[in-house]
């Protein structure tokens, strides 16, 4: 894929997340898609950060965006190559500090296939 569509891909993502949009989110990804998140993994140690298919999706940032309202990713850097989109960013919430992210896309057939989420 080129690196065209695969940032066009990111920066739709951004877009979804950012107007929490949650179906033009999950629109972005494959019906089996796989996510991994530091956070899933504190708030439901049960998932060991692993969710799995766009239910799962649904239910884990239908609860983020109710949780946090004011949630926001300012995009600071994006690589693209091959199948992966590296995205860092800079997470942003009322009332808590600014969190650098990284995470990673990896898209098949124009679908993001997996995520994962990377910060300290």
């Amino acid at each position: 894929m080129n690196p065209e569509t695969l940032q066009s891909i990111a920066f739709r993502w951004f877009d979804a997340f950012n107007n929490h949009n949650l179906e033009q989110l999950l629109s972005l990804y494959d019906e089996e898609a796989k996510h991994f998140s530091p956070k899933l993994k504190i708030r439901k140690p049960e998932t060991n950060g692993f969710v799995e298919g766009k239910s799962a999706l649904r239910e884990w940032w239908k609860e983020a965006f109710e949780r946090l309202p004011s949630l926001h990713y300012k995009v600071t850097s994006l690589t693209a190559n091959g199948d992966r989109v590296f995205m860092e960013y800079v997470r942003n919430v009322d009332d808590e500090d600014d969190m650098l992210v990284a995470e990673v896309l990896e898209v098949k057939d124009g679908k993001i296939i997996a995520s994962r989420v990377y910060h300290g």
